[in-house]
């Protein structure tokens, strides 16, 4: 299969009847695109010619190939378009036309620049779906500030209680606001075509970096809403779960354990060997526990440190503890539960050979997701896509070639 060959979407995919045009770069726009594309959706993504997708500068790369790209840029159909350009306007209008939904992920403000915001096309393009992500969303104060995953995070009020006490705030170290932003972005779409099944009107999915994770942290925000208390920072401990923490072991390894109910707790004490756990009144109920959280978690602390990773994990599951190693990438690759599940899948890239990437999440039974190639060059799906679906002749594409329109 050479470059320019587009196969269609895998006709079992539930996603199969749609169309989506993605505009805009990076990660939180483009994971919306990626999720669709996974179950069949017929995805384009734009790149403007001679600058493609700022992900295909960020590392890891192999041999020059940029390997984040072939996950996120999988299943999808690439072209070039300078969309910004007057010249590429009838162009970018008949792409949209051919759409159901539209993903873009510019500063607010960019596609009204350029002639092709929603509110201008709406009336023109009444069934399309538009999704438009930005780190702040569309309205408010700070909608043309710039925004990333970190910032997200730190806006958000996630940050303020992840972290340990006597270091202070910390965020991830991923952009886990972008593909938060994605997902959501995606179920917002789907809502929305759902909706347009019986209305026949598509509608703007409006989707700001933080929100997501806003939504996430939702007991926190009702707490203080009814209690004007905060989450504190305490580590890798959870406030309402104790003993729930990360414990190193005796050969190097490290256990993560949440008792999160009374039976996992007493199961936690006879795995350990230490009935007199069950009956200290320092420990006997969650709110107890609560209370007293630095005794009871140096307890299991202490016995942990004297016992192998294996050894230790062996004993948590038999009294049916909620426990687990901590995994590094090397072990979830070669985990038994990973491979029983095919979380991960191995796909022919036409520059690596093979490579193995996370499978789409999540699974269906019927009609479940597929990687159908991976991350392609820039332009790889120009012929296929301006020639036979938007009927251009070779004449027209080479002369868009030769203005670099496209």
């Amino acid at each position: 299969m050479t470059a320019n060959t587009i196969p269609e979407p895998a006709p079992e995919g539930a996603l199969a009847d749609l169309k989506v045009l993605e505009l805009g770069s990076m990660l939180a726009g483009p994971f919306v695109g990626s999720m669709l594309a996974d179950f069949g959706a017929r995805v384009i993504k734009v790149e403007k010619p001679g600058k493609p997708d700022a992900l295909r500068e960020w590392p890891p790369h192999k041999d020059g190939v940029a390997l984040w790209w072939k996950t996120m840029a999988r299943n999808k159909h690439l072209i070039t378009l300078d969309i910004s350009r007057p010249e590429a306007r009838d162009l970018a209008l008949k792409l949209i036309g051919e759409s159901d939904i539209v993903i873009e992920n510019f500063r607010p403000g960019t596609l009204e620049r350029w002639g092709l915001s929603p509110d201008e096309l709406r009336e023109r393009f009444p069934r399309i779906v538009w999704v438009r992500v930005s780190g702040w969303g569309q309205t408010g104060p700070n909608k043309s500030q710039g925004g990333y995953a970190t910032i997200a995070e730190a806006f958000s009020g996630l940050a303020s209680f992840t972290g340990h006490p006597d270091k202070g705030p910390m965020v991830s170290a991923f952009p886990m606001g972008d593909y938060m932003a994605g997902v959501f972005g995606a179920f917002g779409a789907l809502a929305a075509i759902h909706r347009r099944e019986r209305t026949g009107v598509g509608q703007i999915v409006d989707v700001a970096l933080y929100e997501p994770l806003l939504r996430i942290i939702e007991s926190v925000v009702v707490r203080y809403d009814q209690t004007g208390q905060k989450k504190p920072l305490l580590g890798n401990q959870m406030e309402e779960d104790v003993p729930r923490n990360v414990y190193p072991t005796a050969d190097g390894g490290s256990i993560a354990i949440s008792c999160g109910s009374q039976r996992i707790y007493e199961g936690l004490v006879d795995a350990m060997g230490r009935p007199d756990l069950k009956t200290d009144p320092r420990f006997g109920t969650m709110a107890d526990r609560v209370a007293n959280r630095d005794a009871i978690d140096s307890e299991v602390a202490a016995w942990l440190a004297t016992q192998k990773t294996d050894e230790a994990l062996e004993k948590l599951l038999k009294h049916k503890v909620v426990a687990g190693r901590i995994n590094d990438i090397a072990d979830v690759l070669e985990d038994p539960h990973i491979a029983a599940r095919e979380a991960i899948r191995t796909v022919v890239d036409e520059h690596l050979g093979p490579i193995r990437m996370p499978s789409p999440v999540p699974k269906l039974s019927d009609t479940p997701g597929s990687i159908r190639w991976t991350g392609r060059d820039p332009g790889a799906a120009n012929d296929e896509v301006f020639g036979k679906w938007l009927g251009l002749s070779r004449d027209e594409i080479d002369a868009l070639r030769r203005a670099n329109i496209i």
